[in-house]
């Protein structure tokens, strides 16, 4: 059985390889198809369509936003996106300008807490990258401020730290139609990851599927047998296609592969095919 992988990261987000590497893992994971899903940026598609051309690889050009929604962090990934669409590009920009704030700001309170740090430092240390937290837990690692990456995030990047600065997001309701208007199908990433009990992950999932929600994450890296069944009823209670993947990012993740997660992940091509099949439909492409 061929199989594919819907959610990876480069290291133009916060994930560790190139968009070609990846391309070059794919190939050496035997799978026929991914999505290249970094956060907030369509900066490494380019390369990764490029590169996928020449190994034969197939490769979807997507994007996954971070939203808020009831004080929580929900994310929506968006499949074959145009990331040239001018409109599209200029909602990206603003994405991009609201994480430069935050990360000044950041930066500002780990200086008074004695550490050597500035947002241009972090753009030297990782040119051509959307920052994100993933790279000050890399950077306060490299410099010895702390031992390991879940370090970086317990006393110094974590959501409960004195030094950590929330950004402003769109709710997961406009992600949804941006992605639409971008013609891109939207999915619904990890619905587990986000612990809200099942009358409250429904609500979401009914207001996201009146939105224009297309598909939802039932084959993830952490979902178990029975985890997997309950989100495959869920999709087809609200008439949501199925999709799935890894969350790949490389060392970020470690013991997480492409492809196959901790080693259960199995995303079957037939997924793919469904969706590129619904975006016929919608688009009439």
């Amino acid at each position: 059985m061929r199989t594919v992988d819907l959610h990876v990261h480069s290291h133009k987000s916060d994930g560790s390889f190139s968009p070609a590497e990846l391309v070059d893992l794919a190939a050496a994971k035997g799978l026929s198809a991914f999505a290249l899903t970094d956060h907030d940026t369509t900066t490494g598609i380019r390369e990764a369509v490029e590169a996928g051309r020449q190994k034969g690889i197939e490769v979807v050009p997507g994007i996954e936003f971070s939203t808020e929604y009831g004080g929580r962090d929900i994310h929506i990934v968006g499949l074959f996106i145009d990331e040239t669409a001018p409109a599209f590009q200029a909602q990206i920009h603003g994405f991009v300008e609201s994480r430069i704030l935050r990360n000044e700001k950041m930066c500002a309170r780990l200086q008074e807490a004695g550490i050597d740090i500035s947002y241009e430092t972090l753009l030297k240390a990782f040119p051509g990258c959307v920052i994100t937290r993933a790279h000050y837990a890399r950077f306060l690692l490299d410099r010895g401020y702390v031992k390991s990456l879940p370090e970086a995030f317990d006393r110094y990047v974590g959501d409960h730290t004195r030094y950590f600065v929330p950004r402003e997001k769109i709710a997961p309701q406009q992600a949804v139609r941006l992605i639409l208007q971008a013609g891109g199908v939207p999915v619904l990433a990890h619905p587990l990851l986000y612990r809200m009990g099942k009358d409250a992950l429904e609500t979401l999932v009914r207001s996201l599927t009146q939105a224009g929600l297309v598909g939802l994450e039932v084959f993830y890296s952490t979902h178990s047998q029975g985890e997997t069944r309950q989100m495959q009823q869920l999709a087809s209670r609200f008439g949501l296609l199925p999709s799935g993947g890894s969350d790949f990012h490389g060392k970020a993740k470690p013991g997480l592969e492409m492809g196959t997660g901790y080693g259960r992940l199995i995303v079957p091509e037939d997924v793919l095919d469904g969706l590129k099949a619904k975006r016929k439909e919608l688009f009439h492409v």
